[in-house]
């Protein structure tokens, strides 16, 4: 599973707000990453080009425990 808690430590680093997203994504896919689901690499993109970084250090990919 794909997980976002990078992309909150990263915001809060760097002095980011969660309501500062969006200007370039909605509310309803913030939400989606609030809950770790799915959203698409255009939308990664976008947080990427506006927070200036990489996917690696918004994301992380979180093995389960099977």
């Amino acid at each position: 599973m794909i997980v976002y808690y990078k992309l909150w430590d990263y915001m809060k680093r760097h002095g980011v707000k969660k309501s500062d997203l969006y200007s370039i994504t909605s509310s309803a896919t913030v939400a989606k990453l609030g809950r770790n689901e799915g959203v698409s690499t255009e939308v990664l993109g976008k947080i990427c080009g506006f927070l200036k970084c990489q996917p690696g250090d918004i994301m992380e990919y979180e093995f389960d425990n099977e």
